[in-house]
């Protein structure tokens, strides 16, 4: 079996094995691009700071803010979240209230 997609019409057709062809139209859901919310490594905010937002704001267990503190300070930047941008954008506003760099990719 193998799938074409038409990216202007969103439609997906399906060629079967036995010639049989079959269409079905991608929902809005499937086809939606995926932002990521993006925290920024700095010099002012401690490790424990950045865990504790990261758990509130983002709903992180705790060591997945560990995880992602630990990436922050190593690398400089972790994508800490994705989603449609309408649902990223109080975070990340909620992250620069509190002192933190974040922006959204």
């Amino acid at each position: 079996m193998a799938i074409l997609v038409n990216t202007d019409t969103m439609k997906a057709t399906l060629f079967h094995t036995d010639t049989e062809t079959e269409e079905l139209v991608l929902t809005k859901e499937q086809t939606k691009e995926l932002n990521q919310l993006v925290v920024w490594n700095d010099d002012v905010n401690t490790f424990d700071f950045v865990i504790s937002t990261l758990m509130e704001l983002c709903d992180h267990t705790m060591e997945q803010a560990d995880q992602c503190a630990l990436l922050i300070h190593m690398k400089g930047k972790c994508s800490v979240k994705r989603g449609e941008y309408k649902d990223l954008r109080p975070i990340c506003e909620a992250m620069l209230d509190r002192g933190l760099s974040a922006t959204i990719d």
